[in-house]
């Protein structure tokens, strides 16, 4: 069954990441029509997100937000599909890397460097930082269900030079590299809810205390990695600029959670300057007020 799934969508998804990108928008556009006013995905979830974090807002500034995110979401799901299609120079041409010297700053420190990314603008194309490095890029993901939908996706992050490990995976792959002496740079999606147990740690995000995921923090203490914040902003329609900020080159040397409160205080920012390119479609608050005491 996965199989015929895959080969039945598959052909649509080689026709879109071949388009030119005014015909993506204008299927964007039409998409974004399906999926908000006639399906309305995840309207209440969304809804109930923006309420909760933005409880000053008025009623039509929250729809405001609301559409613009929609929108957003549309346009990045379709360029998550033209992935497989574009070309290395469309790809740097649209997501620029505002301080590379940054990042040939933290090589210069003979050490590997883990960075942290919020669920804001794109994520997506980061695939071309890849460019600006000389370490070996690695990107933790969440493996999907669909073997052949998964296989796709990580011959797609291949052609850039990236490559995927999922999240089980993680702590063997960055242990091995160490071990070997390979220096590496490994990406984190950091602001999403963690498994709620006894052990997470409960910190502030948006005003709100939530379980927090603390996995890049702790890596980067107990082997010593540089550890960096991936600040994206969305420039125009279909165009990111990235910046590296730097959260502590001697980790240890933070208390703990320091780092990961750092973290979220970088992508709150993000979130409080341009609400509508953070995922609102995620459960990111779902645990709220459950602390296991």
């Amino acid at each position: 069954m996965q199989f015929l799934v895959y080969i039945i969508v598959y052909p649509f998804l080689w026709l879109i990441s071949i388009l030119p990108f005014r015909l993506l928008y204008i299927i964007s556009d039409g998409v974004y029509i399906l999926l908000y006013h006639i399906i309305g995905y995840r309207k209440k979830v969304v809804n109930s997100n923006l309420r909760l974090v933005f409880p000053d807002k008025s009623d039509k500034e929250i729809k405001t937000i609301q559409k613009k995110f929609y929108k957003h979401l549309c346009d990045m799901f379709l360029e998550m599909v033209k992935t497989m299609g574009i070309s290395e120079t469309a790809l740097k041409k649209r997501f620029k890397l505002k301080n590379p010297e940054e990042f040939k700053r933290l090589e210069a420190l003979n050490k590997s460097i883990l960075l942290m990314y919020g669920h804001y603008a794109s994520w997506e194309w980061s695939v071309e930082l890849q460019n600006h490095i000389s370490y070996k890029g690695f990107g933790v993901y969440k493996k999907l269900a669909n073997k052949h939908f998964d296989r796709l996706v990580r011959n797609i992050r291949s052609k850039f030079n990236t490559t995927l490990i999922s999240t089980k995976e993680t702590i063997n792959v960055i242990n091995h590299n160490e071990t070997k002496g390979i220096k590496s740079t490994v990406a984190f999606l950091s602001d999403q809810s963690p498994r709620l147990t006894k052990e997470v740690y409960w910190g502030k995000f948006m005003g709100i205390k939530v379980p927090c995921f603390t996995g890049a923090e702790r890596l980067a203490k107990k082997l010593d990695l540089t550890i960096a914040y991936l600040k994206v902003t969305k420039v125009k329609r279909g165009f990111y600029e990235a910046e590296i900020m730097t959260l502590a080159e001697q980790p240890k040397d933070y208390k703990d959670y320091q780092i990961t409160d750092m973290f979220l205080h970088e992508v709150e920012q993000q979130i409080y300057n341009a609400p509508e390119y953070y995922f609102w479609t995620h459960k990111r608050w779902k645990h709220r007020e459950k602390e296991v005491k």
